[in-house]
């Protein structure tokens, strides 16, 4: 199925990350073992980058998709840039899974939990504390508390966590950042080059009683992710978010 989410958005990705109790294995052979393996899969992906504790298996800055693979202390993730389907935006991470108990020695005890992120980057040549306040907050009681003489919000970037099940095992976290700065709104000189981003994540704790599956979960919360951004995020933040950037162009 494609993804009807890039035509609203100016770039839109997808993050998996497994977060773990103990920390991941940081032998040299170990870790290139588990890169090489990825990249026998995935040939296009031939950029190991280090930063800080992070190692990242990157395709080239050119692929129209830019997979990448990472590996930090305590963290494990993949990724992929613009999908066009479901299916290409899923199958890294699910190949990453099906590796990660055999080569980096993941269980199901280690695991702390797993996220699965949408992204939306929105290109707007302006003061996004405006967008988001006239987008998401227009006629709420916040509304109220900017409107006063002044520039308005320094810094708006609002977000949520909302639990999905009785237990809070599994849970949605809403954020909208903008990247406006106070030297930009003093001066009325806003960057073009940084956009603002949504990011929609369905969040799995290990739940009591119940083996912690990997692959299960996984294909849990890929379909609560596309539920909710259908049902709540596209219609009540996105649309709103794309309509008044749109008046503002």
């Amino acid at each position: 199925m494609s993804i009807s989410y890039n035509s609203f958005c100016d770039d839109f990705y997808v993050d998996m990350y497994i977060n773990t109790r103990f920390d991941l294995p940081s032998e040299r052979d170990t870790l290139l073992a588990f890169f090489e393996r990825v990249k026998k899969q995935y040939p296009g992906m031939t950029i190991l980058n280090r930063e800080g504790t992070e190692y990242c298996l990157d395709e080239s800055a050119q692929s129209e998709h830019n997979l990448w693979v990472s590996v930090d202390v305590d963290r494990l993730g993949a990724g992929c840039v613009n999908p066009e389907t479901f299916q290409q935006a899923f199958d890294l991470p699910r190949f990453v899974i099906g590796l990660v108990p055999y080569m980096l020695g993941v269980r199901s005890l280690d695991i702390e939990s797993v996220d699965l992120t949408f992204g939306m980057d929105f290109e707007f040549a302006g003061n996004h504390n405006d967008i988001i306040s006239e987008a998401l907050f227009g006629g709420s009681a916040f509304s109220r508390l900017f409107d006063i003489a002044g520039p308005g919000p320094l810094n708006l970037s609002p977000s949520a966590i909302i639990a999905l099940n009785e237990d809070c095992s599994t849970r949605a976290r809403i954020a909208i950042e903008s990247r406006t700065d106070e030297a930009e709104i003093r001066s009325g000189k806003f960057d073009t080059d940084k956009p603002i981003s949504l990011f929609s994540t369905i969040r799995q704790y290990p739940q009591a009683g119940q083996e912690f599956e990997l692959e299960k979960v996984f294909a849990k919360i890929c379909a609560l992710a596309v539920e909710y951004m259908d049902e709540k995020v596209v219609p009540n933040i996105v649309l709103p978010l794309t309509n008044a950037i749109a008046h503002r162009r």
